[in-house]
């Protein structure tokens, strides 16, 4: 505390001694002067932590002074203080970047109190959310115990969620470690919900929660339906958490509020290959295959597994009875979502307009093939800030400025999630057997069942097989599979790297939200 030095410029200086002594008294060590001139001079010659500065003196105002000291030190927290109420001045000290706005007369505590907001607004913002967590541990621990069904699963991870980007700004080491642990039992316990509810649900309709395969017809129709005339914009980020979607939430606000936020259940494989596929179908992927035998791609095909969306898409608006005008675009490159933007006015005649963005996925693969990224994206928070930074400026972005300058209902969501993956898991399979980390498809597979989430019978779980004897194995909680023959170079290679494909809440439980213009 004592350290902390504070200078003040006023230029009826003498009248605030009981304001200098109480700071003097808190332990601050405070200078002061009565001009401009003298200010930009003693902040060019010492260190300060913090100025408060008075916005009518003598000679230079104290808006020159604040530019002035802004070029000194951009960084120089810098309280403006006036006698004035009047709107442009306070309108050119916050463009000013000022740090706070004070009407005089001022009283000693909101001195204080503006010293503490600060300088200390992080120390103190993290002791206190380092606080509120240790009294809800409790809770979720106990929460944990209990046989939550799926809506309660979703609820609880929106809990999870939010302490785990509460947690991100405290520099409490011990209590984040406290809740990585939490979150690990968190999984553990929702690998075995997933295990034992699954199949049942695909086996019994209207059992189970909203799905990639249900969520067109549940959730975007009546959306449509309700949207009256207005268009409406269905934006498809691959391969986005609930933590993400709730890192750009704000940055749409300024444009769009939030009409409704839920969380849906991604099928198994929780990859892109199934997922998507079965979420513009409307069918599990053994139906697509069985009702589009020549579009499906089974995992020992060449090329790209999702060529086929659009077609999907339209045999499910059909199936539905939706005869309306639609369209469907896929942005895997920067170019092309630029020119997305350039072009949306044509857009403008469609009920409907499915736009599938492709970033979020290539980040998370290239997180395991790039230093760079790798360094960038090394833990959740870190993987949260370059999503967000992504979306920044990204044209997908400006799409949705557009979306909103037009006055469209807006729809985001996603196909699955992903996790960090940390603990190796060994499994042997012949050469025809699948790449992904995080399931494996094939004949011959050997294992330990119980470090997996074994389908022995495809059908039981609405996926298809290759030859009789495939089966499926899904990787759970933060596991990922490695072949034993080359067991060091996989683990060196893709231990906490971002993948998909298993079961987690970070990969299973994924955001819809529906947004209207402001």
């Amino acid at each position: 505390m004592n350290s902390v030095k504070i200078l003040w410029a006023d230029d009826e200086i003498d009248l605030l001694k009981p304001h200098i002594i109480f700071l003097e008294q808190k332990g601050y060590a405070v200078t002061t002067t009565n001009n401009g001139r003298d200010a930009i001079d003693l902040v060019k010659d010492s260190f300060f932590d913090i100025v408060f500065l008075d916005e009518n003196m003598p000679g230079l105002s104290g808006l020159q002074v604040l530019q002035e000291l802004k070029t000194i030190d951009p960084t120089l927290p810098v309280i403006m203080i006036t006698k004035s109420e009047e709107e442009q001045i306070m309108e050119d000290a916050i463009g000013s970047k000022i740090s706070d706005y004070l009407i005089k007369p001022v009283n000693p505590n909101q001195i204080l109190l503006s010293v503490k907001k600060n300088l200390d607004e992080k120390r103190l913002v993290s002791e206190k959310t380092t606080s509120d967590y240790r009294m809800e541990f409790r809770d979720i621990a106990m929460r944990l115990g209990d046989r939550m069904n799926a809506e309660e699963w979703s609820e609880f991870y929106k809990k999870l969620v939010h302490w785990s980007m509460e947690l991100q700004s405290s520099n409490d080491e011990g209590m984040a470690e406290i809740f990585r642990t939490q979150r690990q039992e968190a999984n553990e316990q929702f690998c075995k919900f997933i295990k034992n509810n699954y199949t049942s649900w695909l086996k019994n309709t209207g059992t189970g929660p909203v799905m990639s395969h249900t969520l067109f017809k549940n959730k975007v129709v009546p959306v449509l339906k309700d949207s009256g005339t207005e268009p409406v914009f269905m934006v498809v980020i691959d391969n986005l958490r609930f933590d993400q979607w709730k890192t750009i939430l704000p940055r749409l606000k300024e444009y769009f509020r939030l009409d409704n936020e839920e969380i849906f259940y991604s099928i198994l494989p929780t990859a892109t290959h199934y997922a998507r596929n079965a979420l513009f179908a409307g069918l599990m992927p053994s139906e697509i295959e069985r009702i589009h035998p020549n579009l499906w791609k089974t995992e020992d095909d060449e090329g790209g597994k999702n060529m086929h969306e659009d077609e999907f898409l339209a045999a499910q608006l059909k199936r539905l009875g939706l005869d309306i005008k639609w369209s469907y675009n896929k942005i895997t490159q920067l170019q092309a979502g630029k020119k997305l933007a350039d072009q949306f006015s044509n857009l403008m005649s469609n009920k409907l307009n499915v736009i599938v963005y492709n970033f979020v996925d290539m980040l998370s693969h290239a997180r395991t093939e790039m230093e760079v990224i790798k360094e960038l994206a090394d833990d959740e928070p870190a993987y949260r800030s370059i999503t967000a930074s992504w979306f920044d400026h990204s044209p997908l972005f400006d799409i949705l400025k557009k979306v909103a300058e037009n006055n469209c209902r807006l729809i985001i969501t996603t196909d699955h999630g992903t996790i960090r993956v940390e603990n190796p898991v060994k499994v042997v399979g012949d050469r025809n057997t699948n790449t992904n980390l995080r399931y494996k498809a094939g004949k011959n597979l050997n294992y330990n069942p119980k470090e997996v989430f074994e389908v022995r019978n495809p059908a039981d779980a609405y996926l298809p097989k290759s030859n009789v004897s495939t089966a499926f194995i899904f990787a759970q909680n933060s596991d990922f599979f490695v072949y034993p023959n080359n067991y060091n170079h996989f683990v060196n290679f893709y231990q906490n790297t971002f993948q998909h494909g298993g079961i987690s809440l970070e990969e299973v439980l994924i955001p819809f939200a529906v947004l209207k213009v402001k």
